[in-house]
């Protein structure tokens, strides 16, 4: 197979076009053109009057190598080298497979993106995996979850944090990611994932999503075929406490409502907790295992009419299908020496309550596949970082979050309404007192105020500079009725637990440090490629098999 890129086609081609776009490629009559298929589509709007799709393709052609020969020495004469080359070798090989009779079990901890695809490489291996989610199946999460939305009750056992699926179950499903790839990883997890009943196109468009409700079917797949494999979850299965001796894991100490306290001999322990298992990594730490404090980003969310984006970025061809409703992604770097940046942006989507402690409000970004709902939402977020804003110990940056957390339990007034502003009253200081064109879409509700005091001064400067300079980018963005809400603090982990080359803590063996709660993933995806490299890693401890 040979892979074609750069393949540059009106928006609105032919379905012919792309066949004759390759012949012409590769300078081949239509007879030596066996098959094709089409690796990446990418839409190219940076002209919104003339907005193209980007192509690759894999083709299967007669007498490949002196095609191949002649085409990249035409390329490389036109100073393009890389634009026909050989087809990358993609498929997934398994680093081992337990031995008939083999009794060891890995456990995992946590049932989100890391851990189920941790569990489900280590299946797939033959090692039985038991998996400990604190959280309840999605189905059943998914109703607490909306009793904090809609009756305003929160269960900090089960809710967008806690539960099988994880935080990326209300999320806008984005399966994209900028990490290093060599291995392919990331096309091993999609295509599990649409085995698992996403559509195929996440397989070849430039920014794949998914969406909550779709995600919630394919999780509950990958569960089944876990365990049609031997592993076992045990849902509302906490893990209270770890036994270390001589830097050792050596179990795991679990409380479960029907069962009670129980011992679980394991050696070999997956940490794919999340980033707001904080009493997780409170235990963590009190039994010695290496944390330290981490960057991360506070903010709040940002509301805009979805047509005015969508405007901004396709003009004429707004609406088009094959585009859908636009995204953004931005940075501003402020005269204070911050940098605001938009994340997590949900286009044609809502703002949700996203906290896991009672008495906080915490906001976050989530979507449906159809992406169609009135508003374009996006965290609006600052860069802060241990040394200057929370120094002094490694849990700092929790006892940071829950601070502006409880401050904005406290604006929005209780019952887990959350503070809100018009962006032109932010801008001018003062409170608002009504919305205006744009409806917030969070529940329970918003309360209008002063967000003066949600945030540290320093971020408050940095934003209200950032969104007049912003708008000069997105005519509109700094639109007086648009929305912000408050407040933004889980963007990524305040804390990493340091691993070695081995994936294996660098002080606790045995222990497996994975996905955002550790911080070495920031999304779906890249949480999911990194439970495959430690699954990996743990295969190959367990067997004895160098790193």
């Amino acid at each position: 197979m040979l892979r074609i890129t750069e393949i540059k086609l009106p928006l609105d081609h032919p379905e012919e076009a792309l066949h004759e776009a390759i012949l012409k490629r590769l300078g081949i009559a239509p007879a030596e053109l066996l098959s094709f298929k089409v690796f990446k589509r990418s839409p190219d709007a940076r002209k919104k009057s003339d907005i193209a799709l980007i192509y690759s393709v894999d083709v299967e052609v007669r007498n490949e190598a002196a095609l191949l020969a002649k085409v990249t020495a035409a390329d490389r004469k036109r100073k393009a080298p890389g634009m026909v080359m050989p087809s990358p070798d993609m498929a997934y090989r398994f680093v081992g497979h337990a031995p008939a009779g083999f009794s060891e079990r890995p456990v995992v901890i946590g049932m989100g993106p890391c851990g189920f695809m941790a569990a489900l490489l280590l299946a797939q291996m033959g090692f039985r995996p038991i998996v400990l989610e604190r959280g309840k199946q999605v189905r059943e999460r998914t109703q607490d979850t909306w009793g904090l939305w809609r009756k305003k009750t929160l269960n900090p056992e089960s809710n967008v944090q806690f539960g099988e699926g994880g935080a990326g179950t209300f999320s806008d499903g984005k399966l994209y990611s900028q990490i290093k790839d060599p291995r392919y990883l990331g096309r091993k997890v999609l295509e599990e994932f649409v085995k698992a009943g996403a559509p195929e196109e996440i397989l070849y468009v430039s920014k794949p999503h998914i969406g909550t409700f779709r995600l919630v079917g394919m999780v509950e797949k990958i569960r089944a075929e876990i365990e049609s494999l031997g592993g076992e979850i045990r849902f509302r299965h906490k893990v209270e406490d770890v036994l270390i001796e001589g830097g050792q894991v050596k179990g795991l100490f679990v409380s479960a409502p029907e069962k009670g306290p129980e011992f679980l001999a394991a050696s070999h322990v997956v940490l794919a907790v999340g980033h707001s298992a904080r009493d997780t990594f409170q235990m963590l730490f009190d039994r010695g295992v290496h944390i330290e404090a981490k960057p991360f980003s506070i903010g709040f969310r940002i509301e805009h009419p979805q047509s005015l984006i969508d405007e901004a970025r396709f003009g004429r061809f707004t609406g088009h299908p094959i585009l859908g409703a636009a995204d953004y992604k931005h940075v501003y770097h402020a005269s204070n020496g911050r940098s605001v940046y938009s994340f997590c942006m949900c286009p044609g989507g809502t703002v949700v309550a996203a906290t896991s402690e009672e008495g906080r409000v915490v906001t976050n970004g989530m979507s449906q596949y159809s992406r169609n709902e009135r508003n374009a939402n996006a965290g609006f977020v600052v860069g802060i970082t241990p040394e200057v804003d929370y120094p002094g110990h490694p849990l700092a940056g929790i006892a940071f979050q829950r601070k502006w957390e409880s401050r904005a339990f406290e604006l929005g007034g209780g019952e887990y309404m959350a503070p809100a502003q018009l962006v032109g009253d932010f801008i001018a200081g003062r409170a608002s007192t009504a919305l205006g064109e744009v409806e917030p879409s969070y529940k329970p509700g918003v309360t209008p105020c002063s967000l003066a005091t949600a945030l540290p001064d320093y971020a408050i400067a940095a934003m209200r500079e950032a969104l007049p300079a912003l708008d000069r980018q997105i005519r509109g963005y700094a639109m007086h009725d648009a929305v912000l809400t408050g407040v933004e603090t889980r963007t990524s982990s305040p804390i990493r637990i340091r691993r070695g080359k081995d994936y294996q803590s660098v002080n606790t063996r045995g222990l497996f440090p994975a996905g955002e709660g550790a911080s070495y993933a920031g999304g779906i995806l890249s949480a999911a490629v990194d439970g495959i490299e430690v699954a990996e890693a743990v295969v190959k401890s367990l067997l004895g098999l160098p790193d």
